[in-house]
């Protein structure tokens, strides 16, 4: 559980950040997908068509070298109604890099990626870091990690985090990326005809 649903200790260390999103009384309980790492040929177009089948709207994190490469994918998020939000240009750690540079990396991307939205890769960024960009950005982390990405997971156990971990306003996190293939396809619209199943409501990240 500590990969798959972050404790509120770590939570805490990023005060600010949008791990779930907040219910509104009242209202029908919902659900946030969003995807990171792409856009990619592989990928993206499935996870758009199996999107549209189920008439769900999306988030997509996207890293701003694969949208230098792929810009018609991109379009095609945009065009499908999806939001996107900005995931580096490179796919850089900021625990990894100097503030500075890591800095310099996000602004690379935010030439392609028209976005307002930040989430950083693998949710890892030094505190000074996180308090310079949540003047730039809506920090959003996540409350659900399906876990698609691991070699070591099954179709099956991307599908039971889902079903084990979801509640009211998670933010679920899958990939359009090449490690997600071969549990993707089988989780993905399991995932949303369970969540669908349970009364949830599909939201994107504005």
């Amino acid at each position: 559980m500590l990969i798959e649903q972050p404790p509120r200790i770590y939570r805490w260390l990023f005060p600010g950040a949008f791990w779930r999103m907040p219910a509104a009384k009242g209202e029908d309980k919902c659900v946030y997908l969003t995807f990171d790492d792409g856009p990619i040929p592989e990928m993206t177009p499935w996870i758009l068509e199996i999107l549209d089948k189920y008439n769900v709207k999306a988030t997509f994190f996207c890293v701003g070298d694969n949208v230098r490469r792929h810009a018609e994918l991109y379009d095609m998020l945009i065009e499908r109604g999806h939001n996107v939000g900005n995931h580096t240009f490179n796919h850089v750690q900021g625990i990894r890099n100097l503030s500075r540079n890591y800095v310099r990396n996000i602004e690379l991307a935010s030439h392609y990626i028209d976005s307002k939205l930040f989430r950083p890769p693998h949710g890892h960024m030094r505190f000074p870091q996180f308090l310079r960009l949540r003047k730039l950005f809506k920090i959003i982390m996540w409350d659900v990690v399906t876990r698609d990405y691991s070699p070591h997971m099954t179709a099956k156990d991307v599908f039971d985090n889902v079903r084990r971990c979801t509640r009211d306003g998670s933010i679920i996190v899958f990939h359009d990326s090449l490690k997600a293939i071969g549990r993707i396809e089988e989780a993905l619209p399991k995932s949303i005809e369970w969540l669908k199943q349970q009364g949830y409501q599909f939201k994107v990240i504005e």
